[in-house]
Formats: structure tokens, C-alpha cells, sequence
């Protein structure tokens, strides 16, 4: 059996096909970590999400600022909803739309496999999250997530602030600080408070801002951590993480990553004509 991690698709679902193939993959024996982020931009956000929901029982999924974003729109009346783009509305308005909003909304925000070595989050990790915070942190929001109360949360989810995490949060604040860490991440300070609107590559920030894995005095963790999130960052192995969105709907690439083995990488191309792009 081979693990591997995919970065980004964003509804480029001929290049996921492409990927596929050339990995090889059989679900009957391989297994498939997306990084989030399956929907939006790409032009075949129905066709991925079909996809990926075809093959579940293979694969974990991890939440992203664009599924997110699609599971709140179908929260809202379907005048609405219309005024979304044309390729969100093929999937809120396909005769399974519900059926696949209902899936992508229950999946988890993060994970993690000591076994296998990795964590996976789309975006980041507070600076000062273990693992085991993270999961206990992300199960917060999960569990609203999936319960019966979950419309409240996706209609109340969005906004900047709180801008850093805090233990002394609650309520709404709470989760959005945690979504907000979890789904949009890229740059912060010492205290973690996020920058939203950088969204360049390193050494373009301001001073007093660090990539989330690069905070002076963050925690240790003891695991690897794979995200996505951040195209202008590119493909990174190191540094605690294994960063894969490598801009798949902007022209660039659509990676694979073995956890395990050899740790081969694996790359197609992504869209073609794709402008670049942060997110």
C-alpha cells in the first residue's frame, strides 16, 4: 500500500485524473491525502468533488478556505446562491449537489497518522499548537460542523477577527480564530496574529511577519506537517513541513507526495492559461 498526499486541485479535475494515472493509483490498495481546497477557479469543481467522493473509503480530505466557502453558500436561500459563480452553481444546483455539499462539509479540518508520520491542515498551524492541541482544536469545529446547528456557524464563520488565537476565546470567536488558523495561514507575528492580506512569497512581507512554520519560539512538533494553501510558496520539504500546492489552477503544477518509502514526488500539469495567483 502507498500513502500519498496531494496538494491543491481547486477543481482542476482533468490534471487530478492525469495524477492518478500516472501514480498508479488502485483504490483497493493506495490511499489519498488532499490537502484541501477541492473546489473553485479550476472550472470542474463537480467533477473533482465527484471524484474524490467516489473514492472515500481511500482517502482523507482536509478542509480549505474554498470548500468552506462553497458549504456556506449553500446554506444560503437559493437567490442567493445564483449569485455565485457558474461553476459553484453546477454543484449547488447538480441533481447530487446536496448529497456532495452534505459529504465535503463533514470532512475533517485536520488529521494526523503517528503510524504513517504525517499531519495534514491546509493552511497552518499556530505557533504555539501541538499536534494534539491542533486536533483537540479542530475537533470544535467538526463537531458544529456536522451537527444540526451547522448553518448558524457557516453564516457566522467568516471575518478577520479575532485575528490571532486565544485560549480565552469562545463562542463564535472561538471557532472563527481556529478556522482562521486552520484554513487561511500563511503569514504572522510572534504572537501569531495573521497578516490576511500577505500573500506573497517569503522575504516580501513586512518585517515582523514569519511564515507560520518559521515563528521564532513556536512549539516543536513531532510529526511533519502537510498543508497547502499558498501557491506563491511553492513546493517545500522541510523545515517541519511539506507544503504542495504548487498552483495547479494558475498554470503551474498538480503534486503528489509519497509519505513513506522514498518520498517520490510526483507531478502533471495543471490548467493551462492559468494566471497566477495566491489562493
Amino acid at each position: 500500500m502507498t500513502t500519498w498526499a496531494i496538494g491543491d486541485v481547486q477543481g482542476c479535475c482533468d490534471a487530478l485524473k492525469r495524477l492518478l494515472d500516472k501514480l498508479r493509483f488502485d483504490a483497493a490498495r493506495d490511499r489519498l491525502w488532499f490537502c484541501g481546497d477541492l473546489v473553485n477557479r479550476g472550472g470542474q469543481s463537480l467533477e473533482t468533488l465527484r471524484l474524490v467522493k467516489s473514492i472515500d473509503a481511500a482517502s482523507v480530505v482536509v478542509l480549505g478556505n474554498h470548500d468552506l466557502s462553497l458549504c456556506a453558500i449553500a446554506a444560503r436561500k437559493e437567490e442567493e446562491q445564483r449569485k455565485t459563480n457558474a461553476e459553484l452553481q453546477r454543484v449547488l444546483f447538480a441533481s447530487d449537489g446536496s448529497a456532495l455539499i452534505d459529504w465535503l462539509r463533514k470532512r475533517p479540518l485536520f488529521h494526523q497518522d503517528k503510524a504513517l508520520g504525517y499531519a495534514i491542515v491546509h493552511a497552518g498551524l499556530a505557533p504555539k499548537w501541538t499536534l494534539a492541541i491542533a486536533a483537540r482544536r479542530a475537533r470544535e469545529v467538526e463537531k458544529r460542523l456536522r451537527g444540526p446547528n451547522h448553518r448558524k456557524l457557516l453564516r457566522q464563520m467568516y471575518g478577520n477577527k479575532p485575528a490571532a488565537w486565544s485560549p480565552k476565546l469562545d463562542g463564535v470567536d472561538r471557532l472563527r480564530a481556529i478556522i482562521n488558523v486552520m484554513t487561511r495561514l500563511r503569514y504572522c507575528d510572534v504572537r501569531g496574529r495573521i497578516a490576511f492580506d500577505e500573500k506573497g512569497a517569503p522575504g516580501t512581507q513586512p518585517d515582523g511577519l514569519y511564515p507560520w512554520f518559521e515563528v521564532p519560539g513556536q512549539v516543536e512538533r513531532e510529526l511533519p506537517v502537510i498543508c497547502g494553501h499558498w501557491s506563491t510558496l511553492g513546493l517545500v520539504i522541510g523545515m517541519g513541513i511539506r507544503a504542495l500546492d504548487t498552483g495547479a489552477v494558475w498554470g503551474g503544477k498538480l503534486t503528489a507526495l509519497e509519505l513513506g518509502g522514498d518520498g517520490r514526488i510526483v507531478q502533471v500539469a495543471g490548467l493551462a492559461g492559468g494566471a497566477r495567483g495566491s489562493d
